[in-house]
């Protein structure tokens, strides 16, 4: 009983089972793999598009994992307190899986779950209270989570569809949220790492604080990304930074970085390359705008998202 009420243990069944998934001779991404299919109840295809690989692939990692669990017979077990820190990495990097899996629904027809961001958020949270685990990358994740909810009410119009960021009602976002993360943005200024969820959280709160989008500080926003691109050049990231090319250098430049890049191959697989495409031949080539509009809707699963190109192409 001494040891059930102790305050620096975690009491939530969930992330305790969570820290449990993530065994030292298992890779990160298996460890992350296991829990989002396992625990939070993810198909093939949403851990799939959260790691941007193939359902082939991610079929084959968790064939894996289990195997090594039913081979060695090891019971997944609760580490010890001191063990916490280490497993943080892991646990965190599969909340906020969950939280962008929320922000942005793979198949359902509603583009936003809040069940999926209230967990996220709930679950950060418990790390950020906990001794072991309040480590600074889990403030900046709870401040990149709150900056982006804070706009949730902005995103979708009453009939469903996609607001974009130019066309939002910035008095519908929650000041109250944008206050707390930045919050935990000052909370995470602390030790000597600077950790992706930093970058993305300072990305955010730079929408957050423009009072409408025509100030936005596209410049700063770049530098961020170019930043980013340095502690985590993978391609979503990378394609990410194109689109605040296309922002500020707009349309000549954006394709001269495409050819230069070597993710093209990697984007070729992402609908929102597709969509970026189309965006940056709209004002000038209508055939093939509305081309690579018809490739990225072919490519979503998102019923709001197809609605968004489909209102992009009758627009051309």
């Amino acid at each position: 009983m001494e040891q059930l009420w102790r305050d620096d243990e975690l009491q939530d069944d969930l992330l305790r089972m969570m820290f449990a998934c993530c065994h030292p001779d298992i890779s990160e991404e298996n460890q992350i793999s296991l829990m989002l299919k396992t625990l939070c109840g993810f198909s093939t295809s949403e851990i799939a598009k959260a790691f941007v690989t193939s359902e082939d692939t991610i079929s084959k990692r968790l064939y894996r994992t289990k195997n090594f669990f039913r081979e060695r017979k090891i019971k997944p077990e609760f580490p010890h307190t001191a063990q916490l820190k280490d497993r943080t990495e892991a646990v965190l990097r599969t909340i906020y899986l969950i939280f962008n899996e929320g922000y942005n629904a793979t198949h359902t027809s509603e583009l936003i779950r809040r069940d999926l961001l209230d967990q996220a958020m709930y679950l950060c949270r418990l790390l950020a209270t906990n001794t072991y685990t309040a480590i600074p990358e889990v403030y900046a994740a709870m401040a990149l989570m709150c900056f982006h909810t804070a706009r949730i009410n902005s995103r979708i119009s009453e009939e469903g569809d996609i607001i974009l960021l130019a066309q939002q009602d910035r008095s519908k976002w929650n000041r109250q949220l944008i206050t707390e993360g930045n919050a935990y943005l000052n909370k995470a200024a602390t030790g000597d790492r600077l950790s992706s969820y930093h970058v993305e959280a300072a990305i955010a709160y730079e929408h957050c604080v423009a009072e409408t989008f025509e100030q936005t500080n596209w410049q700063h926003i770049l530098a961020y990304y170019n930043l980013l691109v340095s502690i985590h050049p993978n391609p979503v990231v990378m394609l990410h930074r194109l689109t605040v090319i296309h922002k500020v250098f707009g349309a000549e430049r954006t394709l001269e970085e495409i050819e230069r890049s070597a993710c093209k191959s990697d984007w070729e697989k992402i609908y929102l390359y597709y969509a970026l495409l189309g965006d940056v031949y709209a004002p000038t080539d209508a055939v093939k705008a509305k081309q690579h509009y018809e490739k990225a809707r072919a490519m979503t699963q998102s019923e709001a998202e197809k609605k968004l190109l489909l209102k992009k192409m009758n627009a051309l």
